[in-house]
């Protein structure tokens, strides 16, 4: 068992990006079972000492990945900036997308009440969503859908973590805090108009002194 663990981080490891939990079954010729007992209890290790690394589950793709905790050591060695948090208008396309999909832009547009093309396309550049093909309908136009990014980005295994579908029967948007969490729409006035670079872009963090 041993060898077997230490084969599945060089796997991991020399990856650098998700493997299929199948193509591990491949390689070290086991079942689907036994490689999920040795994943997790992988995963489980790492976690509880505290180790730099960390491994993730996504859907059916396991990760290496640096360890949350010390991101900012990170940065500070490689001199990488911190990534620039999400806007509101970027946090309700994300939401709609991610409860509806595969959706197409107009459906996203007439749920927000503003044309969101500029906030999608900013979406699909940090590789949240991409598209999944046309709806068969006149004008076949694109259908979009959350990516594998998304799941890590929030920390979720797969789609079915999302928390429970809000209700939408008031007045107002669904929409996600930076954090992932749902807003209760009743909170929030209707929006009108059209995302802008402003508003729609991801605003830089600012460090303090």
């Amino acid at each position: 068992m041993k060898e077997i663990e230490s084969a599945i981080e060089g796997i991991l490891f020399a990856s650098g990006e998700p493997v299929h939990v199948d193509r591990i079954c491949v390689a070290l010729e086991l079942d689907r079972p036994t490689a999920d007992q040795v994943l997790q209890k992988l995963m489980d290790y790492y976690s509880y000492e505290r180790r730099g690394i960390r491994l993730l589950h996504i859907e059916d793709s396991w990760q290496l990945c640096s360890a949350p905790d010390y991101a900012d050591y990170i940065r500070k060695a490689f001199e990488i900036r911190k990534p620039a948090k999400l806007s509101q208008p970027a946090l309700e396309v994300l939401t709609i997308i991610a409860y509806y999909q595969p959706t197409t832009r107009a459906f996203v547009d007439q749920i927000r009440g503003v044309d969101s093309a500029y906030t999608m396309g900013l979406l699909q550049e940090r590789k949240l969503i991409e598209e999944c093909g046309r709806l068969q309908v006149p004008g076949r136009p694109h259908l979009y859908r959350t990516t594998k990014q998304f799941l890590r980005a929030f920390h979720l295994t797969s789609l079915e973590d999302l928390p429970e579908m809000p209700d939408l029967s008031g007045e107002g948007q669904m929409r996600l805090n930076e954090n992932g969490q749902i807003v209760d729409p009743a909170e929030d006035m209707e929006i009108t108009g059209t995302d802008t670079p402003e508003s729609a872009d991801f605003p830089e963090d600012r460090e303090t002194e």
